[in-house]
């Protein structure tokens, strides 16, 4: 499929940029410009070219002379549009605006510094062999312990190393660390040596493989934007997003109501978005992703024809579920025995996040985690097995509607695999 070259906006307003479609008309543009903006109904508002992006033609014409002031172009109705896109193959317009600021409130009065604290320390020197040492912490040039400069406040649970060195005259005690930012860790975990054997022997995460197809009713243009929890990383996309900041990327795409995507950026064509996203080791525990209270298990023969079984309920075509098979039919081979389970939509969003610039939008998010087990383990999962799985009501777990099926809807399909190791 051939990309047709497009003629694109770039809409700018003090230091804010934004890029749309070139519209074909001075009232769409003007609508578009005040979408973004969403100026107060009492402000002034004005639209303006710079001369060394109007057309060439915008600058000898004599109807657009009497608009011109300085280095601008100022755009007042049709003709003076229509004169600045002639022959253009992008227009930047700049948005001129005197609404006043809202008036800034007194800010509060800082707190008082914190320039002591109690500490425990519960330790473990060796397995069995604790010890328990109360202190107090003070700050050194009387700086808030319990603020940062820009007012963050430092507290929460922490994991990560505590160094305490006793040599000679010198004795210090060190920590360096990161916070929990997960809700589900109980507030009373012990770190100890099996936790600590736990971490030393496990090997990196695999990474979470995520497909997304959009399926539009009408050619559309759209942002899709992903945002990952702090706790996950994003490894790999493709074709390739625009950054937006450390955790969050964007693509601009036009959609097709095939189920085809153009993205701009990287002129290509597919039916699918690829990305990767990683989370925290410290935080992956397979026995707690997938247990019996929440997963089930059974053999890699019984496990196939069972996925295409759960997949054929909610709504994936024949093609769509021979795909999710194939692709990952190598990983789910490399185990005898397999426990598995699917994401609630809740749980997903709280990893990866999707918005997208179409409303309304139905979304059906499929992430399915696994792990192989032992035949031993499998014993673990009695009362949770094959026969189990096939009466769970799948479409109800995972927020499957109907609406997936309407073709006159905007709809948003991601399929995403996760092997805990």
């Amino acid at each position: 499929m051939a990309l047709a070259r497009q003629r694109l906006l770039t809409l700018a307003y003090e230091d804010m940029e934004t890029v749309r479609m070139l519209p074909n008309s001075f009232p769409e543009l003007e609508a578009v410009a005040r979408d973004w903006t969403k100026p107060p109904p009492d402000a002034v508002f004005g639209l303006r070219v710079p001369v060394e992006f109007a057309s060439l033609h915008a600058s000898v014409s004599r109807r657009c002379r009497r608009l011109v002031s300085g280095p601008y172009i100022y755009l007042t109705g049709e003709d003076s549009y229509q004169i600045a896109i002639m022959g253009v193959q992008g227009l930047r317009v700049e948005i001129v605006s005197d609404a006043p600021p809202p008036p800034d409130e007194p800010p509060p009065p800082p707190p008082p510094p914190v320039t002591e604290m109690p500490a425990t320390f519960n330790l473990e020197l060796v397995p069995g062999q604790h010890v328990v040492l109360e202190t107090t912490v003070a700050s050194a040039d009387d700086v808030d312990m319990a603020r940062m400069e820009d007012g963050t406040v430092v507290d929460g649970q922490f994991w990560g190393k505590l160094n305490i060195v006793h040599d000679g005259g010198t004795h210090t005690v060190d920590f360096t660390g990161t916070r929990i930012l997960n809700p589900d860790v109980p507030p009373d975990m012990l770190f100890d040596s099996r936790v600590m054997s736990k971490l030393t022997t496990a090997a990196k995460p695999s990474s979470v493989k995520c497909h997304l197809s959009i399926l539009s009713p009408a050619q559309q243009y759209c942002d899709v934007i992903l945002s990952v929890n702090p706790l996950w990383r994003l490894e790999l996309t493709w074709p390739p997003a625009q950054p937006v900041n450390e955790t969050k990327v964007k693509y601009f795409l036009r959609v097709h109501p095939g189920g085809a995507l153009e993205h701009f950026e990287s002129e290509m064509v597919t039916t699918s978005l690829y990305y990767e996203a990683v989370p925290d080791p410290a935080m992956v525990d397979p026995n707690d992703f997938i247990a019996p209270r929440n997963g089930y298990a059974m053999t890699f023969r019984d496990f196939v024809p069972h996925l295409m079984s759960v997949l054929d309920q909610l709504g994936m075509s024949m093609h769509a579920r021979t795909n999710f098979i194939n692709n990952n039919i190598s990983a789910f081979s490399a185990h005898k025995n397999i426990a598995y389970r699917f994401l609630s939509p809740s749980k997903i969003a709280a990893a990866i996040d999707i918005s997208v610039t179409s409303d309304p939008c139905v979304f059906t998010r499929l992430f399915l985690i696994f792990r192989g087990l032992s035949d031993d383990d499998v014993g673990l999962f009695a009362g949770a097995g094959e026969k189990e799985a096939n009466s769970v009501n799948w479409r109800e777990i995972v927020g499957w509607s109907e609406n997936s099926k309407d073709t006159t809807q905007f709809r948003l399909l991601e399929t995403s695999v996760f092997e805990v190791t």
